[in-house]
């Protein structure tokens, strides 16, 4: 931060250019520390550009109040200039560590050890989930099960209390302490149960505390956004508010405005790529420019999906022959090698240019500029109840699905994160999406 700021305006031979220099730095760290940028829990984690960007524009505010406060008259557009590079090195930073610390992640290094304690089959589930992701510091080193049975987890079940508190108000606190100790844990991850709540929990986190030993919470709720809930109290019980997707309203509103917006200007923009787009499918296979087919959008109502073709025309009949081949593990059909693709097809899908004319599709209104995957109506006949869920919000050119991999994500995951996507969607989380979205594409992974 200071850097930029004091080479700048010595340069244009702007007063105190050390002075502000320093201030800025100050401020910059300041702000940072008062989000808790720089607790353990957030450094190395990847949390997207959002949160620095809110906390630069808090910069920007905080540093005009003083520049008026102060009387100085440095021009303002310059001031803006020399503070840009500050979110730019900490984005770059960030990027850095993260990879850095999913490294060492991977050789088990650099993790919060947990020591997770519930029923057996509560436990177990929390143990199951946190093993499957590795984008969190979380590594399960044992389990203590709240009564008999089997914990379905690799982890070794370490000790078991009874299904009630037992009479010395010390007796669950000694069995989790002395198990935490030997499996050298940091936190004890309470998984929710009838058997480990209200003045039994309670004694547990007194003693735990006491001892110095960290104690989470997990309610049970899967794939919901921090910034959904809310910590409140009643009659001396504490709450968890679960605030409801987004459907409507302001937010909702901006979205639409933005779809639309941005489908109308990105047609008259990209119109020359299309024509040169389009006259090389035509130059190089006979058929139509553009591939129009059946999906299944919000409400599972169906409309024509656009894409430039990058298929022979044929491709459609010979889908069943190649049945055999398909190299996705859900219910879509996905091949690295598909011989039904084009040279040009190839090179569409690989930057997926193939995708532009979905913005006639966002601009009508079938589809939005960020949402799931649009799937087929095949695909749909076979959605179980929780896979339906994914069409209550429109599809999208992009999303979550794209910038995590595409083609390589394996049904699950995909089907995990576009459930994500609908719960906790947000007009700034779009955002964040649309920027990744390029990074993706340029990158390449798992489009074929």
């Amino acid at each position: 931060m200071a850097l930029p700021v004091a080479s700048v305006l010595r340069a244009e031979h702007q007063p105190y250019a050390l002075i502000c220099a320093a201030v800025a730095a100050a401020a910059w760290v300041a702000i940072r520390s008062a989000r808790r940028r720089y607790a353990r829990r957030e450094l190395g984690e990847s949390r997207g550009s959002l949160p620095v960007l809110h906390d630069w524009l808090i910069l920007v505010g905080v540093l005009a109040v003083l520049r008026a406060a102060a009387e100085l008259h440095h021009p303002p557009l310059l001031c803006l200039l020399v503070l840009l590079p500050a979110p730019a090195l900490t984005l770059f930073c960030r990027k850095a560590t993260y990879h850095h610390l999913m490294a060492e992640r991977r050789e088990a290094q650099v993790v919060t050890r947990v020591l997770v304690l519930g029923e057996p089959a509560a436990a177990g589930d929390v143990a199951e989930h946190l093993a499957g992701r590795t984008d969190h510091p979380y590594v399960v080193v044992g389990v203590v099960a709240v009564g008999e049975g089997e914990v379905r987890t690799g982890a070794p079940v370490a000790a078991r209390l009874g299904l009630t508190a037992p009479g010395s108000p010390d007796g669950d606190t000694a069995v989790v302490l002395t198990a935490a100790a030997e499996l050298r844990a940091d936190l004890v991850l309470v998984a929710a149960g009838a058997h480990m709540a209200g003045p039994r929990l309670r004694r547990l986190s007194w003693g735990l505390h006491d001892a110095g030993t960290e104690l989470a919470l997990a309610p049970g709720l899967v794939e919901c956004a921090v910034k959904r809930l809310e910590t409140t109290s009643a009659a001396g019980m504490a709450l968890l508010r679960v605030a409801p997707p987004v459907r409507s309203g302001v937010q909702q509103f901006l979205k639409n405005t933005m779809d639309r917006a941005g489908a109308a200007l990105g047609l008259v923009v990209l119109s020359p790529l299309f024509l040169a787009i389009g006259a090389a499918v035509r130059l190089t296979s006979p058929g139509p420019v553009f591939y129009r087919q059946e999906r299944v959008g919000q409400d599972r109502t169906p409309f024509v999906m656009w894409k430039f073709r990058t298929m022979f025309v044929d491709a459609d009949a010979r889908k069943a022959e190649l049945a055999q081949s398909n190299e996705h593990d859900g219910l879509m059909f996905k091949m690295r090698r598909d011989p039904r693709v084009t040279r040009v097809g190839r090179l569409l899908r690989r930057t997926s240019l193939d995708e532009l004319p979905q913005l006639i599709n966002v601009l009508t209104g079938s589809m939005s500029l960020v949402g799931p995957r649009p799937p087929l109506p095949e695909e749909v006949a076979c959605y179980d109840e929780v896979e339906l869920r994914r069409l209550t919000v429109r599809p999208g050119m992009t999303g979550l699905w794209q910038i995590s991999g595409r083609s390589d994500l394996s049904w699950d995951e995909t089907i995990e994160l576009d459930l994500h996507y609908v719960d906790n969607w947000s007009f700034t989380s779009d955002v964040d999406v649309m920027a990744r979205t390029l990074r993706a594409v340029v990158d390449g992974r798992g489009a074929y």
